[in-house]
């Protein structure tokens, strides 16, 4: 059996090939399916922001703060600076008494393609509230809020807050916080270094568990999936596609983590070169295969999102040459 991949084709001929590393595990931990190496270390980045919002919940911040879920999703996001986006950071700050000079993440170039040509068009002087992370930057700027701890560095590794993360880290992914490697993201906060499989097992946990927090968090990000990524993305198409059956967020460097509670099953990918464009045909791909497994994919519809199952390859004439798809398939632990 070949492996999932991702082929690029030209004409008739594969011309390139995105190899894929995938674990599919179980809230208990066990490795249900797989492709390449399952154990592969790689950094979480935006694939961990649920598990970077929780503790607003589980240390009460939500509740003393009167955080909506609006704010919550946005906490988990990686947004795509829409107005709306924009608008629920902004109301955020102000909720919690701080300003976008609070924020440590800087501006970068919006993740949508039109919010981008926008900015260029209208010659708009991005800000920190534009970066797809200011809403984690605002959770994490909660949390030192409700615990008295100080604003000023929030996100560097040895603040409170960043200990405070890591801790919830290392519960959900059940690996010791001293085995779990730190490094700077490219919002400027934490981001860690683990396996695939404890990625996969922390989604399935989240899929799965029973507290309040998690299952508020679920809540919003299913109430919110357009805040959760923006229009015309597979995060929130999936999500809005198939409400509380699935919970998706893309990282990047090719990374996606997803959650099916209906199968118990949490899903990690990395793209082993980075390419974020071969992460979601691969993120398609897993769950394809996972529900004809379960006997059960006649009824997720798959409409909604197949556009991003295959992406065209274009010419400068607009012309269509080829094709972006997965190949190969997972392998089962029977």
């Amino acid at each position: 059996m070949s492996d999932l991949r991702i082929e690029a084709t030209r004409g008739d001929i594969v011309e390139s090939v995105h190899v894929v590393s995938v674990a599919v595990v179980d809230p208990a931990g066990r490795l249900v399916a797989y492709a390449g190496e399952p154990a592969r270390i790689s950094f979480w980045r935006s694939a961990a922001k649920p598990f970077q919002a929780l503790p607003l919940l589980e240390d009460g911040a939500a509740d003393a703060l009167d955080l909506t879920p609006s704010e919550l999703a946005l906490a988990c996001a990686s947004h795509s600076s829409e107005p709306k986006h924009l608008a629920v950071a902004q109301g955020f700050l102000r909720r919690i008494g701080a300003t976008e000079d609070d924020l440590a993440c800087g501006p970068h170039q919006p993740l949508s393609a039109a919010v981008a040509e926008r900015v260029v068009r209208e010659g708009i002087t991005l800000t920190p509230l534009w970066s797809n992370c200011s809403g984690k930057h605002a959770g994490m700027l909660a949390l030192a809020r409700h615990h008295g701890w100080p604003a000023a560095g929030y996100n560097r590794p040895e603040h409170p807050v960043q200990r405070r993360i890591l801790d919830e880290v290392s519960r959900w992914t059940e690996l010791p916080a001293s085995a779990i490697r730190q490094a700077t993201d490219g919002c400027a906060a934490v981001t860690f270094g683990l396996p695939l499989t404890a990625m996969a097992g922390a989604w399935a946990r989240l899929g799965a568990a029973a507290e309040p927090g998690a299952a508020r968090l679920r809540t919003a990000m299913t109430a919110h999936p357009d805040l959760v990524a923006g229009t015309g993305r597979l995060c929130t198409e999936l999500m809005a596609a198939w409400p509380g059956r699935v919970l998706a967020k893309v990282g990047a460097a090719g990374v996606y983590c997803a959650v099916l509670p209906g199968l118990e099953l949490g899903i990690a990918l990395k793209v082993a070169d980075g390419d974020s464009a071969a992460a979601a045909p691969a993120l398609l791909a897993v769950m394809r295969a996972l529900l004809a497994h379960a006997g059960v994919e006649a009824s997720y519809d798959f409409t909604p999102v197949e556009a991003h199952a295959e992406r065209p390859i274009v010419n400068t004439r607009g012309t269509t040459v080829g094709a972006v798809r997965a190949a190969g398939a997972l392998r089962f632990h029977d």
